[in-house]
């Protein structure tokens, strides 16, 4: 079998690999994607986007934290639903890469690998389904495949570096948070 051909298991006419990547990218699309709500409309208990912003700027040091927090909020609903949908793909698991890696790096690194300690465990495994969609594609089972659609290469490269580019100017521009008040003891 010639390297750059898949074996994909098929019973009744079903691609399991095309079914595999169908729930792959509804589950972590969906997810990323309520999580971007909550920055951007506060849905589901979330801080809507003036309070990303504000924790943006005053916690994280992110400037201007408006166009950060914005970008956030953009990259992982639009990038979340973009996924779910399996639509223009691979701009939605680069939206939602660049919201992980972001956050892995600026908000969790720092706490460890655990996420029950708040470290980088969630948000380093949703970077690696993300890059791992954006690479093998949305499959059979996907908006792209329905429409006849495909975003070209070229289109997808320019992305991926400029978004690249916008999370490594995120991050080195930030200036340190400012200091937390602390409680006082009694």
């Amino acid at each position: 079998m010639p390297p750059n051909k898949r074996t994909v298991v098929r019973i009744s006419g079903v691609s399991f690999l095309d079914t595999a990547l169908l729930l792959l990218r509804s589950v972590v699309g969906l997810y990323v994607a309520a999580h971007g709500a909550r920055f951007l409309f506060g849905w589901f208990g979330g801080l809507g986007l003036s309070g990303t912003q504000a924790f943006m700027g005053s916690r994280l040091g992110f400037r201007p934290a408006w166009l950060w927090a914005f970008g956030l909020g953009l990259a992982e609903f639009g990038g979340g639903v973009l996924t779910a949908l399996g639509l223009l793909g691979p701009i939605g698991p680069i939206g939602v890469a660049a919201a992980m890696l972001t956050a892995t790096i600026a908000v969790h690194w720092a706490k460890g690998p655990w996420g029950t300690q708040g470290g980088y465990e969630q948000t380093l495994t949703n970077l690696a389904v993300a890059l791992s969609l954006a690479v093998a594609g949305a499959g059979a089972y996907s908006l792209d495949a329905l429409l006849g659609i495909a975003v070209p290469l070229s289109v997808s490269e320019t992305i991926g570096v400029i978004t690249l580019l916008a999370v490594i100017v995120a991050l080195v521009t930030r200036q340190a948070p400012a200091p937390q008040p602390q409680p006082q003891a009694a």
